[in-house]
């Protein structure tokens, strides 16, 4: 890659004030002073350094995010906070975005990648991707009846039925139940239409699981981190096998 393209991407400027700081003679590739920006650079193996600074380029980040409610999932917005800015500069500059979406009021895992491709294969409705919510709901005792309507598919208000959905009871009660939810596709708040159709309201939902990842419990709602190595390669297996 060259030199001053990298160093755009992470957020130096543009090309041009890329190229203020190479003529100054701030950029050392492997202790050397480089000032063309012409010149290409192995972000893997060369040391790069801006002001004596070591700099580190990726060419593709990964983020496990907890999404807090009043947040959208976006990459801009004229009106509302996005999960991008819930992100470091040094994160940011990667131009991450959300892969797929979480409603404005839901909670949890949501991730973000600038892998364009893995994006793409993770929304795509032929794969099928399982994604696991934790929800409490309200409007009378969550049944077996509801779990077998669910596990053939639920037609949802606008007519629609939806695919089969595993639904697991974790305590019943009087006012209000709690429940986890595994679905494989993506309608339209479609956790809370499938229970709008059996005479249910979903009150607070969290999503735990998106294809092999789960939320990680010690990120408080607004916070994230990186993937892990192990969790990357489970995603690029799933994508792999699936």
């Amino acid at each position: 890659m060259r030199i001053d393209k990298m160093l755009a991407n992470l957020g130096f400027g543009s090309r041009k004030e890329v190229k203020k700081i190479l003529k100054a003679g701030a950029v050392k590739v492997n202790g050397e002073t480089v000032t063309d920006g012409k010149i290409h650079v192995d972000h893997e193996k060369d040391e790069v350094t801006v002001h004596g600074e070591a700099v580190t380029y990726k060419e593709f980040i990964y983020l496990m995010m907890n999404k807090p409610a009043g947040v959208i999932s976006a990459t801009e917005d004229h009106y509302d906070e996005t999960v991008i800015d819930l992100l470091e500069i040094d994160d940011a500059v990667y131009k991450p975005f959300p892969v797929g979406r979480l409603d404005k009021d839901t909670v949890g895992l949501l991730l973000l990648t600038n892998d364009g491709q893995l994006g793409h294969q993770l929304l795509s409705p032929k794969k099928h991707v399982p994604k696991t919510y934790y929800a409490i709901v309200r409007g009378g005792e969550v049944t077996e009846k509801d779990q077998q309507l669910f596990a053939k598919g639920v037609e949802l208000d606008d007519g629609y039925v939806t695919k089969p959905a595993e639904l697991k009871i974790l305590r019943n009660g009087e006012i209000q139940s709690e429940i986890e939810l595994t679905i494989t596709e993506g309608k339209f708040h479609q956790v809370k239409r499938m229970f709008q159709a059996v005479g249910k309201k979903v009150v607070y939902l969290k999503r735990i699981s998106m294809g092999p990842i789960h939320l990680d419990e010690d990120l408080a709602e607004g916070e994230y981190r990186e993937l892990t190595d192990e969790e990357v390669e489970l995603l690029k297996e799933w994508r792999a096998t699936n």
